[in-house]
């Protein structure tokens, strides 16, 4: 087992982590950064370093600051969590090189699975749907207009390094293409770096689905139900459940077998998360594999009773699953929502600042993951989120009863937030139902907002 790990990460996930290696016995190592030094994951690791200034690029994209903290803090693993360094391959393979345990696939697998071309190529080859696309990189207008027209409009235009929305523009129709593939090719190269791009038929109004799996390194594979990460606002999610309303018993099985089909092909360790689209008429696609733990694995875990942490460790450790397929059951439903410092009512501006006064609510069925206190002074260096508000109840209907409840009970002083607008999602009558897709808050307007493209 691990002795020693330094969690490169920050805020609830760091807190996650740190608790879940309490259980384990394992010591950890908190960085921090100088707008963090007050920071509940700092103060809850055995030890704690800090690595630079407010920035990220400064603090925790430092690979090397950050491989410095774990040497002579004498930690034998690092765990990237989720965001930073956690999909970085060069990042893993720095780990590897330096004989450090890296809580997460092989570099070489991070590098495949990031290249989303390559990627869509490997599960292609491997049996598991693809949406029709393009099966090489496109860096010329004139090369995509030809492309498109062979896949059919409506298509959408995607950095091959892409990620988080960035790179990605539809057209619908050849008139729209070049402007589409342009704006979509310059923020690629501004934000990754790199003008590839791939084409794929767009897949209008589907639910975005994802099954988790765990693999290790003896080629063990299995996959824990799914989620529905279909309430989303630009590609980030918001709300995300378990199990989907969208999805029955014998789809659930078909795509948990694909699931673990794509793992096994792109020879995957640890967890990780299969993503696809799904339409209303049950045909689903792969669209990407995320290969770190996800934000919204806390539903996963109430509905299996499986830590997924835990397991990470477990199979960084060398250990080979000991739950098998047949073991995994799906009790109850699960909702988490993001409980973010932003201001819905001003186009979602982020609110950094200094929380004044904090209520959070608990009780049966109520968990929240979080690393804010009340004093606790929010930095505007970095993602908004502040916790996560997870329920759990026999059934989908009193999960949402429980969460309007748990919601109800959040008071967050000195900053804005979107508890209210999350709370007017979930009382709408189209979510209540399970009429969801991706483009639920683009059609629907909640508590006085409309979502724009």
């Amino acid at each position: 087992m691990i002795q020693k790990l330094l969690i490169a990460n920050r805020g609830e996930i760091a807190v996650r982590i740190i608790r879940a290696c309490r259980e384990l016995g394992i010591e950890t190592v908190a960085v921090y950064s100088e707008a963090d030094a007050g920071s509940l994951h700092s103060e809850l690791a055995d030890q704690a370093v800090c690595i630079g200034p407010g920035p990220s690029t400064e603090s925790y994209l430092n690979m090397e600051r950050i491989m410095s903290a774990a040497m002579i803090t004498g930690a034998d693993a690092i765990h990237p969590g989720y965001g930073f360094l956690s999909e970085n391959a060069r990042f893993a393979r720095l780990c590897e090189r330096c004989h450090m345990i890296f809580v997460g696939p092989p570099s070489r697998v991070i590098s495949g699975l990031g290249n989303k071309q390559a990627a869509r190529n490997t599960m292609a080859a491997a049996g598991v749907p693809v949406i029709p696309g393009t099966d090489h990189p496109v860096t010329q207008v004139q090369e995509g207009l030809e492309l498109a027209e062979e896949i059919g409009y409506p298509v959408i235009v995607k950095a091959v390094l892409g990620g988080g929305g960035k790179g990605m523009r539809v057209a619908y129709g050849k008139s729209e293409f070049e402007n589409a593939f342009l704006t979509a090719q310059k923020e690629a190269q501004a934000a990754f770096g790199d003008g590839n791009m791939y084409i794929e038929h767009f897949v209008e109004h589907p639910r975005h689905i994802e099954f988790q799996i765990l693999a290790d390194a003896a080629g063990n594979v299995i996959h824990l139900g799914e989620r529905d990460c279909s309430v989303q606002r630009k590609h980030q999610k918001m709300i995300e459940e378990s199990p989907s309303p969208g999805v029955s018993p014998a789809l659930r099985e078909k795509m948990g077998e694909m699931a673990v089909r794509a793992a096994k092909a792109a020879e995957y360790v640890s967890a990780g998360t299969i993503e696809y689209l799904l339409e209303e008429d049950g045909r689903f696609y792969f669209m990407e594999m995320n290969t770190r733990i996800q934000v919204e694995h806390p539903v996963t875990e109430w509905v299996t009773g499986i830590d997924l942490i835990k397991e990470q460790l477990k199979i960084a450790s060398g250990e080979r699953l000991t739950i098998r397929q047949e073991d995994v059951h799906l009790n109850g439903h699960a909702i988490e929502c993001r409980i973010n410092a932003e201001n819905p009512l001003k186009n979602f501006r982020p609110s950094p600042g200094y929380i004044s006064t904090l209520h959070l609510p608990g009780g049966q069925g109520i968990r929240v993951d979080t690393g804010i206190y009340s004093g606790y002074q929010i930095p505007p260096y970095y993602d908004s989120m502040l916790a996560k508000l997870i329920v759990h109840a026999e059934d989908r209907a009193q999960a949402i009863a429980k969460m309007l409840s748990a919601m109800g009970e959040v008071i967050i002083g000195g900053v804005d937030t979107n508890v209210d607008y999350q709370f007017e999602i979930l009382s709408n009558e189209d979510y209540q139902s399970g009429k969801v897709n991706v483009d639920f808050l683009k059609d629907h307007e909640i508590g006085g907002v409309k979502i724009e493209e």
